[in-house]
């Protein structure tokens, strides 16, 4: 995930940026449903990885399954990082264009990109952004759901032991087992990331994050079902419907991120890399947004002060003087971070 996008979200939910800017799930993207273990042929972790980086699996449409057990606390506004199991329906066109659709009890949110134009529409309160995209720019609400898998093998891969650990049937496709556990000197909660990849096509189709001293997912997204073929053109285009109050997003820049705001800064890299950004003046925060200095607990050092919020695979800390440290990472690493 981009320094900007991971901001953009640090900005909304504090905690979740842990997992995002850090694993790479911030993105409803890889995704579960698994069966017995297919035999396959032997494949070597260095080649495994190769192919995923090469992949390029075309069109394709699929369900996705999103098993949160992070133990982050109630977010108005942003329902699908509270513990529970979610689905949402994702297209692809394999050129760039996408769509993904996040039912919820009150409506739906949809995500489409044209390529050009991204939009962004919330049938609950009849609201509508769109963005112009700049070249290059990866939009992920609506781009191919498997490539933020393979960011974060990319991210995390030169601060990873690589293995191939058997075999697995998801979405009743043959998969490797790919596992990025952190070395020794990397400081994290995470004790490892397994990724299914498609024997056939070499896109992730299941991600699985464990924290260190828990056998049970703290967090998995993947797919229950996927095919891969031509998609429905109108899927990639949007009209906001009738009575929809429609704004643009702002315009990012060299020292701003999409909202406006300034970028955030990161500090480390691989698995104990911490995102530090502005937390947003009051007023300024979006509506239904937590009030994040009521979370957590006290805690205070050279860095200032604020307070500290841990989950399963990640902890934040807000700080009294406006700014958000978050990473998978324990908290003294947060502080240093601050202190720097």
């Amino acid at each position: 995930m981009a320094v900007g996008t991971a901001g953009r979200l640090w900005a909304r939910i504090g905690t979740g940026l842990a997992i995002a800017g850090a694993v790479g799930l911030g993105l409803v993207a890889m995704p579960a449903g698994a069966g017995a273990a297919p035999n396959l042929p032997p494949v070597s972790p260095e080649d495994l990885v190769a192919s995923v980086e090469k992949a390029n699996p075309g069109p394709l449409a699929g369900t996705v399954e999103l098993d949160n057990a992070l133990g982050l606390p109630a977010v108005p506004g942003v329902p699908e990082l509270a513990n529970g199991t979610r689905e949402a329906r994702v297209w692809s066109d394999g050129a760039g264009k996408g769509r993904v659709a996040l039912p919820s009890d009150q409506g739906e949110k949809t995500f489409v990109s044209d390529g050009t134009t991204a939009w962004s529409y919330d049938s609950t309160d009849r609201t509508a952004t769109k963005k112009t995209i700049t070249p290059g720019e990866h939009r992920p609400e609506a781009a191919d759901p498997t490539r933020s898998a393979a960011d974060a093998i990319a991210r995390l891969r030169t601060t990873s032991t690589v293995s191939v650990d058997g075999t697995a049937e998801v979405a009743g496709r043959p998969a490797y087992e790919l596992v990025l556990a952190p070395t020794p000197t990397e400081r994290t909660l995470l004790r490892e990331v397994r990724i299914a990849v498609d024997s056939e096509k070499r896109i992730p189709l299941r991600l699985t994050v464990l924290a260190t001293g828990s056998a049970d997912p703290a967090f998995e997204v993947g797919f229950t079902d996927i095919t891969f073929g031509p998609q429905d053109a109108s899927l990639f285009t949007f009209t906001p419907p009738p009575g929809t109050t429609v704004k643009d997003a702002p315009q990012g820049g060299p020292d701003r991120d999409e909202t406006g705001g300034a970028r955030p800064t990161v500090v480390g890299d691989g698995w104990d890399a911490v995102v530090i950004a502005k937390r947003p003046e009051q007023g300024q925060a979006p509506q239904g947004g937590p009030d994040l200095s009521r979370l957590g607990t006290p805690v205070n050092g050279s860095w200032g002060s604020g307070r500290l919020i841990t989950t399963a695979v990640a902890s934040a800390i807000v700080t009294d003087d406006g700014r958000l440290a978050a990473g998978a990472v324990p908290e003294q690493v947060l502080t240093e971070a601050l202190a720097k």
